[in-house]
């Protein structure tokens, strides 16, 4: 499955949850069979541990906060040049494809 956004590229959230809209960040996983993305800072989720006492070491509990997946719709690409967010087209050349703003034409890589 191709997908336009991958690893490491600066995303806007434009819908889902109220307080996660309008939220930027980078993509730290691309799950491509759901299609789903992981960003930094969006979409909290808490899950509690108990603690565990397993040989010699002791597990301690408490609330463990992470990043949840979004769906790959939600989120819009930001243009390093001209910093907003972007539909993003292929171009091809003889180097191969490389990813292009709409907005500003520029070479995303």
């Amino acid at each position: 499955m191709k997908v336009k956004i991958r690893k490491g590229d600066t995303v806007e959230v434009i819908s889902g949850r109220l307080e996660d809209k309008g939220k930027r960040g980078e993509v730290i996983n691309v799950l491509l069979d759901d299609r789903r993305v992981v960003v930094t800072g969006v979409n909290i989720r808490t899950k509690h541990k108990k603690q565990v006492q397993a040989g010699n070491r002791q597990m301690n509990p408490g609330k463990i906060q992470f990043e949840g997946p979004v769906d790959i719709s939600n989120v819009m690409l930001v243009c390093p040049k001209c910093g907003e967010p972007t539909r993003v087209g292929v171009q091809r050349d003889t180097e191969g494809a490389h990813r292009v703003c709409k907005n500003c034409e520029a070479t995303i890589d």
